[in-house]
């Protein structure tokens, strides 16, 4: 999907825009839900924790979901599957918004995630072609940027919808703006023919390289460090930095602008040194989470550190998926698909350790802790891919200059023969 006039200026196409719109309405509805639990809950008769199930349900279908839905999509044109996965999407929220069953709530969740997993796939993989190679790291740190958007925003404006007009109203709003961004994205999206020849046994050929698995291990240690962390974040803000409760939303809002920041810091410089943006990045994660641990004592030095974390973590994110993308060649979608699964499983991998850690002897700074160890893994297959890339680049010179001194007294008899061919067209070869 070529855009030439785009490229030309510098600018990302419309379509990569509209594709965040959808991001965001998707990151919405996938974490507004913990939001409002307390008014779900006595609604359909369950208790809260209880609840807490149609969280899971989600993270369930996006993990298990996208590469399942990449896959079994992968023969259907790309705008069509981006309108029937909004459509699916909306769907699922008007039969939750009608039933008073928990059971079918829950269903209609896990549906929802496996819309929301086919979009952010396809969606992913267009994105970058339409940007093109020299931008395609920024394009994915658009996208990425409705999905933290939709944490600063989104969820807020959210749950206080949830909270004024009911749990079904929010969710009837919800399906109403994927029928809006359905009807966008079909009358945008530039229409193609059927997607390239690719099979699923090429798909899933594309997963044999190392340097793709490098780049999911990535996305999976640096998701679940940082989010550990934030998963628990609101006791360590009140019990040890002294933040009063209500003050807490703004703190986290101030984590949004970090992770925004971060991701745009990722999209600007990713393309061009993804190594040299990725390895100084989490190894300042992992500081900023050490430091965490002894600094969060007063509330000027949490909330610093709080942005600084999100600031760089997030710097990683939009390069790892672009560089998962690009690794894959001409067949993308399984790997965006898995990029996604990538990151669910660092949010509920790290989430679950800081969990147990914040029930340990460590208390409030155990989540830290945990962010720590995860985002300082994070280092390791990074520093692989940039050695990786290296070896290549000097065998590449190597064969390069071997080339071009080994057949110094062939060319000049070919040089001759060249010249003597020239001089008689006729007894060419």
């Amino acid at each position: 999907m070529p855009h030439p006039a785009a490229a030309a200026s510098g600018k990302l196409p419309f379509v990569v825009w509209v594709l965040a719109g959808g991001t965001f309405l998707m990151g919405t509805t996938e974490f507004v839900v913990a939001g409002i639990l307390p008014d779900i809950a006595p609604d359909l008769g369950v208790t809260v924790s209880h609840a807490g199930l149609l969280v899971t349900a989600f993270a369930v279908g996006m993990i298990v979901g996208g590469p399942v839905m990449a896959l079994a999509t992968l023969r259907l044109p790309q705008r069509l599957t981006l309108v029937l996965a909004l459509t699916v999407f909306a769907a699922g929220h008007v039969v939750a918004a009608l039933t008073s069953s928990f059971t079918v709530v829950m269903a209609a969740r896990f549906v929802t995630a496996l819309a929301t997993g086919a979009f952010w796939a396809v969606g992913f993989v267009i994105a970058t072609a339409a940007a093109g190679p020299a931008d395609a790291t920024r394009a994915v740190s658009v996208m990425m940027g409705g999905l933290t958007l939709a944490n600063v925003i989104g969820v807020p404006a959210g749950s206080l919808a949830g909270h004024v007009a009911g749990w079904r109203g929010l969710f009837w709003t919800l399906a109403a703006l994927a029928a809006l961004a359905a009807a966008t994205i079909g009358r945008f999206l530039p229409r193609t023919e059927q997607r390239a020849r690719v099979s699923v046994r090429g798909e899933i050929r594309a997963l044999r390289q190392g340097r793709l698995w490098l780049a999911l291990t990535a996305a999976v240690l640096i998701m679940g460090g940082v989010l550990a962390a934030y998963t628990y974040i609101t006791p360590l803000l009140t019990d040890r930095a002294g933040i009063p409760v209500g003050a807490v939303p703004l703190v986290l809002v101030v984590f949004g602008a970090g992770a925004l920041g971060g991701t745009v810091v990722g999209g600007r410089f990713g393309d061009r040194r993804p190594m040299a943006t990725t390895i100084p990045a989490a190894a300042a994660t992992a500081l900023v989470l050490i430091a965490l641990i002894p600094l969060s004592t007063t509330p000027a030095a949490a909330v610093v550190l709080i942005f600084l974390m999100a600031l760089t973590g997030f710097t990683i994110n939009p390069v790892v998926t672009a560089l998962a993308v690009r690794f894959a060649g001409d067949a993308p979608t399984l790997t965006s698909a898995l990029t996604t699964s990538a990151y669910n499983t660092g949010i509920a991998a790290g989430s679950a350790l800081a969990g147990q850690a914040l029930a340990s002897s460590f208390g409030v700074t155990g989540p830290a802790l945990v962010g720590a160890v995860f985002t300082g893994l994070t280092l390791l297959p990074l520093i692989a891919l940039a050695v990786t890339a290296k070896r290549d680049v000097t065998r590449t010179v190597a064969r390069s200059t071997g080339e071009a001194q080994m057949p110094a007294p062939r060319q000049d008899a070919t040089a001759t023969g060249t010249v003597l061919a020239s001089a008689h067209p006729r007894h060419r070869p």
